[in-house]
């Protein structure tokens, strides 16, 4: 099941990729899920019913939450969260809640998560794999995550339509509902890889 698991719409000031383009077009460019992660909110919810789209789609929203450690991509049911957390408190908190967190493109180069904080087994998700990211920012978190054994996901980070789907995460089982993304990346029933017609 290819999951595209980092994608902001127009929610997120930074991007303009139109929440309806991406119900449009997701499933055309080879994609069976979508995990909304806009900055710091969840207001895509408003506009659209988190699971199965009539198109067979499961669209899923999370949000990427900024610490001054680095970015977090956040997955889970209770997303009301304190602004201004570190991130030990960012993952101590949803984890509390039951949700997880993913460590975002920690090895770019103007947006990093600290090396001392990913070295911590409490950081146990990194992005591999990030669409926006330099060859070589990609190469570090994979090496990383290898050598420190954490579970590698992959995803767009688009904001715009021709950036959607181009890198995924390819998981084992079908995901149903947002317990059971959490469910099957705490197993690691996943891998990050490029999507569809998309090359390194």
């Amino acid at each position: 099941m290819l999951f595209d698991l980092h994608v902001h719409t127009t929610y997120s000031a930074c991007s303009r990729l139109l929440l309806g383009d991406i119900l449009a077009h997701a499933r055309r460019k080879g994609l069976d899920g979508v995990l909304i992660t806009d900055h710091d909110t969840t207001e895509a919810m408003r506009w659209v019913r988190p699971g199965l789209q009539p198109d067979g789609l499961m669209l899923l929203v999370g949000m990427e939450y900024a610490t001054d450690q680095g970015d977090f991509l956040v997955l889970g049911d209770n997303l009301q969260l304190a602004s201004d957390l570190d991130a030990p408190d960012l993952i101590n908190q949803v984890e509390d809640n039951n949700g997880i967190t993913i460590a975002a493109h920690p090895f770019r180069k103007n947006r990093s998560v600290e090396l001392a904080l990913l070295n911590k087994p409490y950081v146990a998700y990194i992005e591999g794999i990030n669409g926006r990211n330099q060859s070589g920012e990609n190469r570090l978190a994979l090496g990383l995550g290898q050598a420190k054994g954490k579970i590698m996901l992959g995803g767009s980070d688009a904001h715009a339509l021709d950036e959607l789907g181009r890198v995924v995460t390819n998981f084992d089982y079908p995901i149903t509902g947002m317990k059971d993304l959490i469910k099957e990346i705490k197993a690691g029933h996943c891998r990050p890889m490029w999507g569809p017609g998309h090359l390194p």
